[in-house]
């Protein structure tokens, strides 16, 4: 039976337009034995597997893929590649130390340009542009959240309106914070890109297999055993899957417009490349596509209870509209028929918010937790399974994310009650500072809360 891989959004659409069917590659034929058995073509996998063969082409690697290359998060999400990482700096600095969270922070800001050399080494045509990323201050509470973050961070500089607005021509903007690492990116394009330089390295990656059982030694799928010496899981949001209560899968969705005219880019800006937020507490982000399109995405949409997984979950009207709205009001000069496309999909979040990487005695690794933050993410956790596997001296294997496991979420109905509660709060905190014009007692109690 071949998997259902419809791949929804204007980022596979337009992988499409560029010669990619999107067939999904044979699946596996039968048991067989690798070195290195990877359960995941995402981001995760796919860099687990492309640094295994960079560093050691004699390494037998299989990739195992229930639907095709980039299927979930890794060919869906907004295109930012970026330093940023779930766990702040603060949270890290207690948990592991000051010197630990500071090499952790200066990892992550060295994986975005990791990602660049490696775009440009494999040839993959993927619209990268290092441009940095503003977050926009549009209430006296977002800045002085924005003054409070520039002061506490030697990443980011403080804008102020004036060179704010040179950047990103939104209404209402006060000032802004910036940081040049992140860069902007067509992710599809990416991650198919990267699934055919594993190839031409002599990585094999076969589509249409679910894995059922991970297991020390071997991957038990509905196509065949895989008997490896290690074994990756590597499926982010479907983790649930395997891992029960390991991450909850959360829906974040992203809207699109037509290719915008001169006209709208000479008042909105974003001519080099940025990608943009806002120091709102409910998510959002965007960023200008190659082709002149504005991409604006956002959280918001419900958790499933039990951690379902859904293709209908992928479309919410009611946030789909919210998303439209939101970017009018950034620019409102914006009709409602310049909107052309809308799309989403789950992405995973451990319990304590905590990004992390293993590999334990018994062979088993696995990588993944990354709140949306995984396609800078990915490209380190892979290299560092890399080294893991291949037994590597390197920093990166000392990073404090390595060995690091997040505690089981509730069961439902806690679960359910908590994460969607969560969610609301936010959005309440957003509604509280509108009001008062001062920070959020309600996001600062839900940080605490969160380890933030």
């Amino acid at each position: 039976m071949v998997a259902d891989v419809t791949a929804p959004g204007l980022w596979f659409e337009q992988v499409r337009a560029d010669g990619d069917d999107l067939a999904p590659r044979p699946p596996l034929d039968g048991d067989t034995d690798v070195d290195v058995c990877i359960v995941g073509a995402g981001f995760t996998g796919l860099w687990t597997a492309h640094s295994l063969l960079r560093a050691d082409p004699t390494v037998r690697v299989l990739v195992v893929e229930r639907r095709i290359a980039g299927f979930g998060a890794s060919g869906r999400n907004g295109g930012w590649c970026s330093a940023l990482f779930p766990a702040s700096t603060a949270a890290l600095a207690r948990r592991h130390g000051e010197r630990a969270a500071a090499a952790m922070r200066a990892a992550m800001r060295d994986t975005v340009d990791a990602v660049g050399e490696a775009v440009a080494e494999e040839g993959i045509a993927c619209d990268w542009v290092k441009g940095g990323t503003v977050v926009l201050a549009r209430t006296p509470a977002q800045l002085a959240r924005a003054r409070a973050e520039a002061a506490a961070s030697d990443e980011e500089r403080l804008l102020d309106r004036d060179e704010a607005v040179a950047l990103v021509g939104a209404t209402d903007v006060l000032g802004a914070t910036f940081t040049p690492d992140c860069a902007r990116v067509q992710p599809a394009r990416l991650v198919r890109g990267l699934a055919r330089a594993v190839e031409r390295r002599g990585g094999r990656i076969v589509e249409s297999t679910r894995a059922l059982r991970l297991a020390p030694g071997r991957v038990v799928t509905d196509r065949g055993v895989v008997h490896a010496r290690h074994v990756v899981r590597a499926t982010e949001a479907w983790s649930a899957d395997m891992a029960v209560r390991s991450v909850v899968p959360v829906y974040s969705l992203i809207v699109a417009t037509r290719p915008l005219p001169a006209s709208f880019w000479e008042r909105a800006g974003l001519a080099g490349g940025q990608t943009f937020s806002d120091h709102r507490h409910l998510i959002v982000y965007g960023q200008r596509t190659a082709d002149d399109r504005l991409v604006f995405g956002g959280r918001g949409a419900p958790y499933h209870w039990g951690s379902r997984i859904r293709p209908e979950f992928d479309h919410d009207r009611r946030i789909f509209t919210g998303l439209r709205a939101a970017a009018r009001e950034l620019f409102p000069q914006l009709g409602p028929d310049d909107f052309t496309h809308a799309w989403g999909g789950p992405l995973g979040i451990p319990r304590d918010w905590h990004a992390g990487v293993t590999l334990g005695p018994d062979g088993l690794g696995r990588a993944g937790g990354y709140v949306g933050d995984g396609v800078g993410t990915a490209n380190l956790a892979g290299r560092t399974l890399a080294a893991l596997i291949l037994g590597r001296d390197d920093p990166i294997t000392r990073l404090p994310w390595v060995g690091h496991r997040s505690r089981r979420w509730e069961p439902e109905p806690l679960r359910w009650l908590l994460v969607n509660a969560g969610l609301r709060l936010m959005t309440l905190a957003d509604a509280e500072e509108r009001l008062t014009r001062r920070p959020s007692v309600v996001a600062a109690a839900l940080s605490r809360a969160l380890g933030g």
